[in-house]
């Protein structure tokens, strides 16, 4: 039996079925989770997609945080349960709580659409494994707000604990502080990053290549092997 892994929808998503498709070619079973339904229908592992949930309005993903569905990803998110926050996913998982520092708007005051070049710093999560530490990867970007944001103390703690997960190469496409484009919790469960993995798991589409897959077979093993 293989791994069910959940995607939620929040009024505004945009990725979700991208996302389910994605989970779907590394071999896991896709379960759509709706935003109002605090079931999470006994799936092993929860991504909040991309999109506008409630059109960005008050701060992007501040309102999501209140959904009913987040009651439960936040307490089984606390015990262990795999959660993956793609760009307004991200946005969400920094405003539960689940993740430290804040997301702001885009430096250049624009929406920034491109191929972005990564570095995996942190190879050792559930959603990274099958990355090696140093590898160098293009994944899609588009985002308005998604400009990383933490004290210098979060900083720090961040860098010393090794919990920058992905950092931008070559070009900082909005103002990202230390160039952070995905983080870690302390246990590892919890990935948040702004580019989008589940538009780079095909080479007819997204940048031409597949470094987006290693998300989905990296969870798909984790799951399989625990």
């Amino acid at each position: 039996m293989t791994a069910r892994i959940g995607v939620v929808t929040f009024p505004g998503s945009l990725d979700d079925r991208d996302t389910q498709r994605a989970i779907r070619l590394a071999g896991a079973e896709p379960v759509a989770l709706w935003h109002k339904d605090k079931n999470l229908h006994q799936v092993d592992a929860v991504v909040l997609p991309g999109g506008f949930s409630y059109g960005d309005y008050l701060r992007a993903g501040a309102i999501s945080r209140f959904s009913p569905v987040m009651e439960t990803v936040i307490e089984q998110a606390k015990a262990g349960l795999p959660v993956l926050g793609i760009c307004n996913g991200f946005q969400i998982l920094t405003e539960a709580h689940l993740l430290p520092g804040g997301m702001l708007g885009n430096n250049h005051l624009h929406f920034i659409c491109r191929d972005q070049k990564l570095r995996v710093e942190n190879a050792e999560t559930a959603w990274t494994s099958d990355y090696e530490s140093g590898q160098e990867i293009h994944i899609p970007l588009k985002n308005m707000d998604g400009r990383y944001v933490a004290d210098q103390y979060t900083l720090d703690k961040l860098e010393a604990e090794g919990r920058v997960a992905f950092r931008y190469l070559d070009f900082n496409p909005n103002g990202s502080l230390n160039d952070i484009a995905g983080i870690t919790n302390e246990a590892g469960n919890v990935v948040g990053l702004m580019p989008h993995p589940e538009h780079a798991v095909e080479p007819l589409i997204g940048t031409g290549r597949t470094d987006g897959l290693p998300f989905f077979t990296s969870i798909l093993k984790k799951l399989v092997n625990a």
